[in-house]
């Protein structure tokens, strides 16, 4: 079962306290995790996070959880490895694209409150209203004042979406300046990657720094005891996957329901059935290499 950890105002980020600054990687993550190894340790955190599933139904929980970071740093492939073993009903992904002209004449934070999840449901943002603190703010889709204003108001939001019985978790992945540039020219050369290359990614790489000062003084004003940031590091990607998805179950309360045995009834008779001799349009087997 996971716990509920009581955390004093200015303390709210313990997981954090002996992390180094965000841009820095840690020495532990110097050698990188193997295939093998990554897939036995995604697979027990699978089951694991079935047992969060039916426990989020079963009590009614709202999760809400925010991927923030970076371009590259593997937000899209975090949700995948979280979501993929478990139900779509229950797990569900939003990335909502540019807003609309209406939607741009809207209260900023409107578009997004539909979405927020409802009893028995875990809602992932990949990216979120927060980017009016990054990307509209570093590329000028939006006004200073506006993005400070974002910046003073998101607090009193996201305190009356806890209150309201939500958890919230929101995690920003840092990935480094040298790692960053070698994911970017990978999804140039690379043609399962290059329809994730978009002209936005390419000014967005210039203003490396400009992005370090919209996300530190993203930092300074949403980081509250109620709703505060984790940072993941992710220069290992594999490494990053499982060290999220354990802090998630950690700190979303739960246990493992009784489960009653199940047996596989028998089939009945055939009564005749024969199968019919129709001309099936078979799909050609392929030569695939052996494993």
């Amino acid at each position: 079962m996971a716990k509920k950890h009581k955390k004093k105002h200015g303390d709210h980020n313990g997981d954090l306290a002996l992390a180094p600054p965000p841009t820095k990687q840690s020495s532990k993550q110097s050698s990188k995790l193997s295939w093998k190894d990554y897939s036995a340790e995604l697979a027990k955190l699978h089951a694991d996070l079935v047992t969060l599933q039916e426990w989020v139904v079963r009590k009614g929980l709202k999760v809400c959880v925010v991927f923030e970071g970076r371009d590259t740093a593997g937000k899209g492939g975090t949700i995948k490895a979280i979501t993929e073993r478990v139900s779509p009903r229950v797990f569900r992904v939003v990335a909502l694209p540019t807003p609309t002209e209406r939607e741009k004449s809207q209260m900023y934070i409107q578009r997004y409150i539909p979405h927020f999840p409802a009893a028995g449901e875990v809602v992932i943002f990949d990216r979120s209203w927060y980017n009016r603190a990054g990307v509209e703010r570093v590329m000028g889709f939006c006004t200073e004042e506006q993005a400070k204003r974002f910046l003073e108001m998101v607090p009193a939001v996201e305190r009356a979406m806890v209150e309201s019985g939500i958890i919230l978790l929101k995690y920003w992945l840092e990935v480094s300046p040298d790692e960053q540039t070698r994911r970017l020219e990978a999804r140039i050369h690379d043609g399962r990657k290059t329809w994730k290359l978009s002209p936005m990614d390419l000014k967005s790489y210039s203003r490396w720094f400009d992005y370090s000062r919209a996300r530190d003084d993203m930092f300074a004003a949403t980081d509250t005891p109620w709703a505060p940031w984790y940072v993941a590091h992710s220069d290992d990607k594999r490494r990053a996957r499982l060290n999220i998805i354990s802090h998630l179950l950690e700190h979303i309360p739960h246990e493992k329901l009784p489960r009653d045995p199940v047996k596989l009834p028998k089939r009945q008779d055939s009564n005749g059935y024969r199968e019919p001799d129709y001309p099936y349009k078979v799909i050609r087997e392929r030569p695939w290499p052996a494993g």
